[in-house]
């Protein structure tokens, strides 16, 4: 092809650069780099400079001076002497355009000796001028200590890896030592062809200077390389030579090839050999989950090249998703800003540069850890994100990759981190494979201590490279013969003996094949392709069925286009449905992820003929799957990538600037804000939709809320995710691992501060702190010394006297402490509970007090939860950064927290999720223990008892507390106890003791005085022997008392208990009550599991409209109890005389049984063996029933009697039985329910659909049986 006819965008490379030294401008500290004059001359960075690049502009690609000349020395620019390695060190590099598309570079450093005298004498004199400041003892310029809770925020001393031994190495003696400088040679590139660019920047650098002989020279490979080599077309290869090692050899052919998707794979150049031989199958498992949860990575290593090509062969993993955040693999030092961008991104930080800053030790500024994946490279360790879900099917996937791995004979890196591969408290990664990562956030058995970012820095001040953390026993990778062995123990058990067997015979060793460079690279390659169709194979099977669940647009493209960030495209709820319950907690976390949406927009946008190519790929293997149905698609090609998709959703990097300018940072930190505004507003308006959605669904939607707890459980986490970026940003010095907690600690200590009455302790005051509380003692004196002048002011006349004793001081002093708690106090009814406090430093002691948690972290997320659940995360939040100054004192100007305009904003937004309740502190932590407040209201005509009262309460954790003893002489007391969960029933009693034992209850109250959930349980009930029902113990049902209502329920209406003058109910009334309350179980047994707890069956079963009562109505409708026996009888009371006639009715001979009559119905064989198995089932259900004790009265051994029956569905089958009894003529009239034919059948029809559930009853109710 001759050079007219080659496209410009089509060229193998773009440019061919240079960069190093100016002679012209001299020596130029890299003030970008930091200000390091505390250390010698020949650790410093200095500003450089392109020297040249060729072409001088490519339209398709400008040229970024700036951006290349930082890539392609990413330390700056270095001096050495003859005692330091100079041997070249080759890496490449990656820039993200404005529109998110990409190009490679490759990059060179080498070291050339300087031969100007005037930079040897500068250096000279900057050698001299630093020991002249040592040798004095003078602080050198810039030189600062830190120390205290200033100094955590930046890396120790300890984080730079000192290549050398001593002193001697960083000295320069201009008569002695030769200067060299670093010199960069590069390639800029539109696809990563790496091996090529090494081995042409390598031999080229080995050619230099140009040497006599036949051979070409530098320059024509160079011009060859840019204007004569073309990319391939996609499924061709191409021949290309290379410089030489040797300038008197031939010149070296090298092939290079473009893969053809959707068959291919897309290009991936660099080898995943060296990854997997890095960091170990565990350990990039767990990697690779971060990723794809889209969690802050950074990567930390000596090697620049080896970030890279960590940072690639993670990404490329992701096929057929791609990673849209901030990438930038190898993060130069003017950059390290970027660490404080609170969104996800994956990063690279390089060891040795880290060592420097403006002001001493460089300060690198994090973001939360809490969403932070911190991994070095060259122990290799992993620090991971608290609460982690592990990825669907992980233990079969780690051994697949390990077969792999030893197919191709990759060896395995020495030690493997503890976390990874020991057993956490017991439990091995094979048993947690389906579980949460174990976490201090949340409350378990064992815990796991996170190591912070600074922590795993300090280690190496004591540690060799390759130690591990301490107190973290490493272990060796597995040795195979160890299975070997066992085989052989066994084998040996048998009688066999194989002592004179030769191990090679019967396992020859394979000593693996020593390959040359390009041998090795075809089997990189090759395992490259198995690597990555076995991760693409997993993505396959999991979404597999993916498009059924994609909701298509009815609109044109540009519409579509206009309003995607508001509509739902995936129908995610339906999805998980059909995913197995141990998956669900990763996917429901992925689905939320920018990567997942990306891929159902290239999934729409394909509707309109726009194609992603990783899509294509990803849908091809599909459709193979679906066709043939193979378990896995093996391709033995290697694979390349053709360009960067496109991101439709938009990509988050391409509006930060990659300037330094004081303009730009600026540029980048209003977008950070902007960012999380939106992101806040998204969150939010997600949360409220879908908990509204739930709430207000029917039997229909049964299918879509059977997942929603756990994509509840999600967004909180993501909320509480968000919330740290928020408190992160903008941070001047960080104190700890959580920025929100930290925020927290310091304004309680202010509160405490505050207090006038208690001594201000100087030792725990940090100099910001120490100024807050001196300004608060400064406005409270003020306020002291305006209201006293006002008072003497008041004073001269008797009746402003009066007034303001009366009425402007009290009411100033409410209005200081809760004026909103008057307003509701004088529109509301009197709570006999007293009103818990609102305030902020209320609920940090209560999470304090949580001996379950043991992080900060955890501290901050169990805080969130708890003032989400009580409504008051939003008042919270503006009482926090209502404290302005403490607010100046931790954060910078350019903060999100302090944007006026969108921290209001944000506030808003957390206002609205008051409008649904949440349970996410009581369902978070289930272990924990908690106090409540327990409030008797007896009824005023018997007060008092004389017997020993007790109270258990059940909760839908399925708690119980024992029987807690009631104090004397007191109606309130407090109890504490592991956490119950929702309330749903109450068990209260006596011992029937004492001279006047009978007791005559109202109701009771039972507050969470953590959570402020206050249940009221109606009662109205006798408890004694004698009077009543006879009970000495009765069963409650709970009911929530909403803040904005009366706390004190209603009496139960008097037509519920058969011993007081009743209003009977129509037939048709209790038909239609009967019906509603069926109808509810049913619907509740379709609900998911969290609505189930918000709406308990015990509620509709024994509840005051619940099953139980309804039934009790249809029993006393048409009972001849009152009129004709001259007492009150109780339906259980004719429940046992049936009980009676089914017994005699046992001990007769079958045949006295034929033909008999009993209210107009006769008997036949057939009838007579099902009726003669009921009676059975019945007498013995109520022999049970009895044996309970003597505790239980009449109505409660009949609502046990039912609960019973229902679970063990006999009791629509008891009911035509029990009508043809003589007891039923004799005490029922002719309309009841039992007697009238009609409405008997309706009773059991109605009653038949609850045998298709399995009724699961509380231990409450059941009493054992």
């Amino acid at each position: 092809m001759s050079v007219p006819d080659l496209s410009v965008s089509c060229r193998f490379a773009d440019y061919f650069a240079i960069c190093g030294l100016d002679f012209d401008s001299g020596l130029e500290p890299d003030r970008l780099c930091g200000d390091n004059l505390h250390v010698s001359p020949l650790d410093r960075s200095y500003k450089g400079k392109i020297l040249a690049h060729y072409p001088e502009n490519v339209p398709s690609n400008q040229f970024d001076e700036h951006a290349t000349c930082m890539l392609c020395l990413p330390a700056g620019l270095q001096f050495r002497t003859q005692k330091h390695s100079l041997e070249p060190q080759f890496h490449s590099f990656v820039v993200t355009r404005e529109n998110a598309s990409r190009y490679y570079g490759f990059s060179l450093i080498f070291y050339e000796e300087v031969r100007n005298k005037n930079i040897c004498s500068a250096m000279h004199t900057l050698q001299a001028m630093y020991i002249t400041e040592l040798s004095s003892g003078q602080t050198p310029p810039g030189h600062r200590k830190s120390s205290g809770k200033e100094s955590s925020r930046s890396l120790p001393r300890s984080f730079k890896l000192t290549p050398h031994t001593g002193a001697a190495l960083t000295y320069f003696d201009i008569a002695k030592d030769k200067l060299y400088v670093a010199k960069s040679i590069a390639l800029i590139c539109q696809y990563p062809f790496v091996r090529v660019a090494q081995m042409f920047l390598e031999n080229l650098f080995r050619s230099l200077p140009r040497q006599p002989g036949p051979g070409l020279s530098p320059e024509s490979y160079v011009y060859n390389l840019l204007y004569e080599v073309p990319v391939p077309l996609p499924g061709q290869a191409l021949r290309l030579y290379v410089p030489p090692p040797q300038p008197h050899l031939e010149a070296i052919p090298v092939v290079i090839r473009m893969p053809n998707p959707p068959e291919e794979l897309p290009l991936l150049d660099y080898s995943l050999r060296v990854m997997f031989s890095n960091l170990g199958v565990e350990l990039v498992v767990q990697l690779f989950t971060c990723v794809l949860l889209e969690h802050q990575v950074l990567l930390r290593s000596t090697d620049y090249n080896k970030l890279m090509l960590v940072s690639e062969c993670m990404v490329s993993l992701l096929l057929p998703f791609t990673w849209a955040h901030v990438y930038v693999p190898i993060l130069p030092a003017p950059l390290y800003h970027f660490l404080d961008a609170p969104v996800p991104f994956v990063m690279g930080l390089h060891t040795d540069s880290a060592a420097v800053c403006a002001n001493g030790p460089r300060s690198i500024a994090l973001c939360s850890e809490a969403a932070l994946c911190l991994v070095d490279i060259d122990k290799p360790d992993i620090q991971l994100p608290e609460e982690l879900p592990i990825f669907p099917h992980r233990t079969s996937f780690i051994e697949e990759l390990n077969h792999l791995m030893d197919k191709y004979q990759i060896q395995r890196p020495e030690t493997e981190p503890t976390k990874l591969s020991a057993p956490l408290n017991g439990t091995s990664y094979r048993h947690m494979n389906d579980n949460m990562s174990s976490s201090c956030t949340l409350p378990s058995g064992g815990l796991r201590r996170k190591h912070s970012f600074h922590d795993v820095l300090e280690w190496e001040e004591s540690r060799p490279l390759n130690a591990s953390p301490p107190a973290s026993p490493t272990r060796r990778a597995p040795l195979r013969p160890d299975a070997l062995q066992r085989i052989a123990d066994i084998v040996k058990r048998t009688g066999v003996n194989i002592d004179d067997v030769d191990a090679e015979t019967v396992m020859p060793t394979t000593k693996k094949k020593i390959l040359n460079d390009e041998e090795q690279y075809n089997e990189d390659m090759r395992f490259n392709s198995a690597v990555r169709e076995t991760f693409l194979n997993r993505f396959v099977h999991i979404f597999l069925m993916y498009e059924n669940f994609v909701i298509m647009p009815d609109q044109d493209r540009e519409s579509w286009l206009s309003s995607r960030e508001s509509m739902v495209n995936f129908d995610k709820a339906s999805f998980l449905s059909d995913q197995p319950q141990r998956h669900r907690p990763f996917l429901s976390r992925f689905l939320e992820t920018q990567m997942f949406a990306t891929l159902i927009d290239n999934k729409i946008m394909a509707n309109w003929g726009e194609y992603d190519v990783n899509l294509q790929v990803f849908e091809y293997r599909t459709r193979i799957v679906r066709t043939n149905s193979l378990k896995r698609i093996k391709n033995a090609k290697w694979q390349v990538k053709d360009c960067p998709p496109e991101l439709l959703l938009g990509d988050f990097s391409r509006r930060l600037s990659t300037e330094v300018t004081p303009a730009a940072i600026a540029q980048n930190n209003r977008t950070f804000v902007e960012k999380l505004l939106k992101e806040c507003k998204s969150k939010t308006k997600r949360m409220l939709l879908e908990k509204m959605g739930t709430e207000e669904s029917n039997l229909s939607f049964g299918s879509e809320v059977s997942i929603t707890g756990v994509e509840e459980s999600t967004m909180i986490a993501s909320l509480c995710d968000l919330l740290e970026r928020l408190w992160s940003h903008g941070l001047q010095h960080k104190m700890g691992k959580s920025a929100l907690w930290m925020h927290l600690i310091n304004y309680q200590e202010l509160e405490q501060c505050s207090n006038s009455t208690k001594p201000i302790d100087p030792n725990y005051l940090t100099p910001a702190l120490a100024w807050c509380v001196l300004r608060k003692r400064l406005d409270y004196l003020s306020s002291v010394g305006a209201e006293v002048e006002a008072q003497q002011a008041a004073s001269v006349s008797p009746r402003s006297r009066d007034s303001s004793r009366g009425g402007s001081r009290d009411s100033s002093r409410d209005r200081l402490s809760n004026s909103g708690t008057l307003e509701r106090k004088s529109t509301q009814p009197v709570n006999p509970l007293r009103p818990l406090p609102e305030s902020l430093t209320f609920d940090m002691r209560n999470v304090q007090a949580m001996t379950d948690i043991k992080t900060e972290i955890g501290y901050a997320r169990a805080w969130v939860r708890l003032s989400l659940e009580k409504k008051l995360l939003s008042k919270h939040l503006r009482e926090l950064l209502a404290d302005t100054t403490l607010l100046r004192s931790q954060y910078k100007r350019t903060a999100f927290l302090r944007c006026e305009e969108e921290r209001e904003q944000f506030l808003y937004h957390l206002l609205t999720l008051n409008a649904v309740d949440y349970y996410c502190f009581t369902n978070t932590y289930p272990t924990t223990k908690l106090p409540y407040r327990v409030l008797i209201m007896p009824s005023r005509k018997a007060s008092q008892t004389t017997a020993n009262c007790w109270i258990s309460i059940s909760g839908m954790n399925g708690e119980s507390t024992p029987k807690i003893p009631i104090p004397r002489n007191t109606n309130e007391f407090v109890f504490h106890h592991k956490n119950l969960g929702t309330l749903s029933t109450l068990r209260i009693g006596h011992d029937n003791s004492g001279l006047s034992p009978r007791w005559l209850l109202d109701q009771v109250y039972v507050r969470n005085e953590v959570t402020g959930h206050t249940y009221t349980y109606p009662c109205n009930r006798w408890l004694g022997s004698g009077v009543d029902d006879g009970s000495t113990e009765r069963l409650l049902v709970a009911a929530r008392v909403r803040s904005e209502h009366t706390p004190r329920s209603p009496a139960p209406p008097a037509a519920l208990h058969p011993h007081t003058p009743t209003t009977h109910l129509s037939t048709s009334t209790i038909q239609h009550m009967i019906g509603d309350c069926v109808n509810a179980i049913v619907k509740w047994h379709y609900q998911s599991k969290r609505d189930k707890d918000a709406n308990s069956l015990s509620v509709l079963l024994c509840g005051e409209n619940g099953l139980v009562k309804c039934l009790e109505q249809a029993f006393l409708c048409g009972f001849k109890s009152a009129r004709f026996f001259g007492k009150n009888f109780f339906i259980w009371d004719y429940f046992a005389r049936v009980k009676d006639e089914f017994k005699m009715s046992l001990c007769d001979e079958p045949s006295t049984m034929n033909n008999k009559n009993c209210g107009g119905v006769s008997y036949n064989c057939r009838q007579d063996q099902e009726h003669r198995a009921i009676w059975r089932c019945y007498c013995h259900l109520m022999d049970e029933v009895n044996s309970v004790g003597r505790s239980l009265g009449k109505d409660g051994k009949f609502q046990l009697f039912i609960c019973l029956s229902l679970r063990e569905h006999w009791l629509h089958r008891m009911l035509v039985p029990m009508s043809l009894t003589r007891v039923t003529a004799e005490m029922y009239e002719e309309q009841s329910f039992l007697r009238k034919r009609g409405l008997l059948t309706f009773l059991k029809q109605i009653l038949e659909p609850l045998d298709e559930f399995d009724i699961v009853l509380e231990n409450s109710l059941t009493q054992g049986i």
